[in-house]
């Protein structure tokens, strides 16, 4: 029993420095963000600080590398189910399901990835959000969602396309309070990706 309380207080305590730090990038902006300021808005002490990172600048990562290994299992989870849309009768009629599950962790976590896409954000995140859609689309082995020999553009040019849209349609939903649903959004990028943009413009009919 003691164990789990423990447990439970370093969950909470590590929760709270984190939920500080998300705070502190909108009020004042990754660069300007002190130990000291996280300390102080989660009400602990610098040694507990320290006790789990070494600085703002290891929370941070450990952070984005929690966010980053949630949305690669989502992604290898949903990878079958992608398959079958696919190979279905109507595949642009149907939501891809990796975008909804992705959507839905992105909601569920929509505080700290508004505050990273934010203005005020860390740029390089969005860096690694990039690698990480380079690595679903394209390098992820049996489990690509692309296969290089079938491309009709080189692939840096198409995986910097989909990640820099994907990456501002995502910014934009999270400014805009999220009043879409994560399925909408994902028939949303699903027209314009599918179907094209002439035809989301509504300058093509299918």
């Amino acid at each position: 029993m003691q164990e789990n309380s423990t447990d439970l207080r370093v969950i909470r305590t590590r929760q709270s420095i984190r939920d500080s730090l998300v705070d502190l990038i909108e009020e004042k902006g990754f660069e300007a963000i002190t130990v000291k300021d996280i300390t102080m808005r989660a009400n602990i002490n610098r040694g507990t600080f320290y006790a789990h990172y070494q600085d703002k600048f290891d929370l941070l990562t450990k952070c984005e590398e929690e966010l980053m290994n949630e949305m690669t299992r989502i992604a290898k989870q949903n990878f079958p189910r992608l398959i079958e849309v696919l190979e279905s009768n109507s595949p642009t009629q149907a939501p891809n399901p990796i975008a909804i599950s992705t959507l839905e962790y992105i909601n569920k976590n929509s505080k700290f990835m508004k505050a990273m896409l934010g203005p005020k954000g860390n740029l390089t995140f969005q860096s690694r959000l990039k690698d990480f859609l380079w690595k679903t689309l394209f390098t992820d082995g049996p489990n690509s969602f692309i296969k290089e020999e079938n491309l009709l553009v080189p692939g840096q040019y198409l995986a910097s396309y989909i990640a820099s849209a994907h990456i501002g349609v995502i910014q934009k939903w999270l400014e805009s309070g999220r009043k879409e649903s994560p399925l909408e959004m994902a028939n949303i990028l699903s027209t314009m990706t599918v179907n094209g943009l002439a035809y989301a413009a509504g300058l093509k009919r299918q």
